[in-house]
């Protein structure tokens, strides 16, 4: 009684071999009984499917696979109390396993599916292709800078104070090139979005770089400069811009 129905071509089946074997018939009859029904309507044909099968001494004979709708009109013909239970086994088992075609996944049957599916699955890998390089290009772009590259942005902002003050000839004290320093790293802090100029990250060094080159003290520093005093006889006095 085991395996009363199968799949064959994403369908349930069972096949004349088997019904003959359940309601113990010969299947010689079973196979005329099948004839019978499909010489009579062209519908009828569709439920059928001839084949073979090679017995135990590896001879081939016909056979006939047939889905539920065949099998329920060739058992119509099947009477008696046993008929009746074997009938009922039969239709458990179309149950189960339609139930089980119905949940797996549909494979492509024509040419059209077949390429959709590969260009589906094309697409698919391409996003995934893309998410990969959009994710490692978010990873590195917020690595902490290498240590030669913030090296780097400290050689900037030192050039940069001292060329500034170099070109207004200025003598200033270590509390007002401190002020000088506190401006360029506060410019530099602001225009990359962070705190502090350590937590630069690989995506802020263009753009750290192009505000050292352009940086000017705000007029803010300049006051305060000018406020602490100490500028000597003959040096350019500060102008505030």
């Amino acid at each position: 009684m085991d395996d009363l129905v199968i799949m064959k071509n994403q369908q349930a089946v069972t096949t004349s071999l088997k019904v003959a074997e359940v309601f113990e018939k010969e299947h010689k009859h079973v196979m005329e009984a099948v004839r019978k029904l499909t010489a009579e309507n062209s519908t009828v044909r569709k439920m059928f499917g001839e084949d073979s099968y090679l017995n135990s001494r590896n001879q081939s004979f016909p056979m006939f696979y047939m889905n539920r709708d065949g099998f329920t009109l060739l058992a119509m013909g099947f009477t008696g109390s046993k008929a009746m239970e074997f009938k009922l086994k039969y239709i458990e088992a179309f149950n189960k396993m339609e139930e089980q075609i119905k949940n797996q996944p549909r494979l492509p049957q024509t040419t059209d599916e077949k390429i959709y599916l590969l260009l589906q699955a094309s697409h698919e890998g391409n996003q995934r292709i893309q998410k990969l390089e959009t994710d490692f290009q978010t990873f590195k772009e917020n690595q902490k800078l290498e240590p030669g590259e913030y090296s780097y942005i400290g050689q900037l902002v030192n050039k940069k104070v001292f060329g500034w003050i170099k070109v207004h000839k200025l003598g200033l004290s270590r509390q007002q090139r401190a002020l000088l320093y506190k401006d360029i790293n506060a410019g530099v802090a602001q225009v990359c979005g962070v705190r502090t100029r350590t937590q630069l990250r690989e995506k802020d060094f263009e753009t750290a770089c192009e505000f050292i080159e352009e940086w000017t003290p705000s007029t803010a520093t300049i006051i305060r400069i000018k406020q602490m005093g100490g500028v000597a006889e003959g040096q350019t006095e500060l102008e505030v811009n």
